[in-house]
């Protein structure tokens, strides 16, 4: 058995995150929204969570850290061997951390196995990534999401449980909402794991899941992506009216100019619905209908 309390330097996949966390030479911080991962069981599991058909031939990695999941991540794209499979980019804001990801995995920097990207990842231009797994910093969780959703790329990412919960809801779920309609949008989005708050350094206040996101082609169409997304946004402001109140008092977020004549052009038991219950499909077919009769501004 591997004895992981070594951290030994050269087995990917076998260090210890807490002999990382020393070696690092300090920890996370909270109040900088840092809360690493250190359950040896959880960090193995991530990278499989990846769809059996995930390309991994370039792995990013959004919060670094002290380098647990990103040790994880390197093993599965075999960084060491004569042939790796892939590679590993790490998005680390924190110029200590990341200086420490490139000391500590030094022989991946040099082999070309892993970059490491100083920087906030709400900023930095992204790379053409194949596939995500992330630990990632909570406080920005939906930012970055929406940042990574539309590039319709395989993702494995933790988050605070009632976030997970929300994503994943179903219409007619009281956590159903504009994240559940956005993010299922882009993906089949399920929970793969709960994490309870033992599992990290220095714990937070909440459970934590696992969601992976898989990418697909909605069974529906939209003309106008940004419009649909604003359109779903503005109604979920007004989830306890019916849709027909809902569109005509949220105008100003939709940006419709018309919204009676979209009100005059949905079919009546539609209008007499709350946001909350329709699935995303109606939700794109009634954005069809406002762009289509509300002359709706440009985004």
């Amino acid at each position: 058995m591997t004895d992981r309390s070594a951290g030994t330097a050269d087995a990917y996949g076998t260090r210890d995150p807490d002999a990382l966390a020393r070696r690092a030479g300090t920890r996370a911080n909270p109040d900088n929204d840092q809360h690493f991962l250190v359950d040896d069981r959880v960090l193995d599991r991530l990278p499989t969570y990846l769809p059996a058909d995930a390309d991994r031939s370039h792995l990013l990695e959004v919060g670094g850290g002290a380098g647990a999941l990103t040790d994880r991540l390197l093993a599965a794209v075999g960084a060491g061997e004569e042939a790796p499979a892939g590679r590993v980019t790490v998005i680390e804001r924190d110029p200590p951390f990341a200086a420490f990801l490139r000391e500590e995995f030094a022989d991946a920097v040099d082999a070309g196995t892993l970059a490491v990207i100083q920087g906030d990842a709400l900023e930095v231009e992204l790379p053409d990534f194949t596939a995500c797994v992330a630990n990632l910093p909570y406080g920005i969780s939906s930012e970055i999401a929406f940042r990574l959703l539309p590039r319709k790329r395989p993702l494995v990412l933790t988050f605070q449980a009632e976030f997970a919960d929300r994503m994943v809801a179903s219409a007619g779920d009281s956590e159903y909402g504009r994240l559940s309609v956005s993010a299922q949008h882009y993906a089949n989005v399920e929970i793969v794991e709960r994490i309870p708050k033992e599992a990290f350094d220095p714990q937070p206040a909440v459970e934590s899941a696992v969601v992976r996101c898989t990418p697909r082609d909605p069974d529906y169409e939209v003309g106008d992506e940004a419009f649909f997304l604003r359109f779903v946004k503005a109604l979920f402001t007004q989830r306890r009216k019916t849709v027909r109140n809902a569109i005509r008092n949220t105008a100003h977020i939709s940006g419709l100019d018309a919204p009676d004549a979209v009100v005059d052009a949905v079919d009546e038991n539609l209008l007499g619905r709350r946001p909350g219950t329709l699935d995303p499909s109606a939700f794109a077919a009634l954005a069809e209908l406002a762009r289509e009769h509300g002359s709706p501004a440009e985004a």
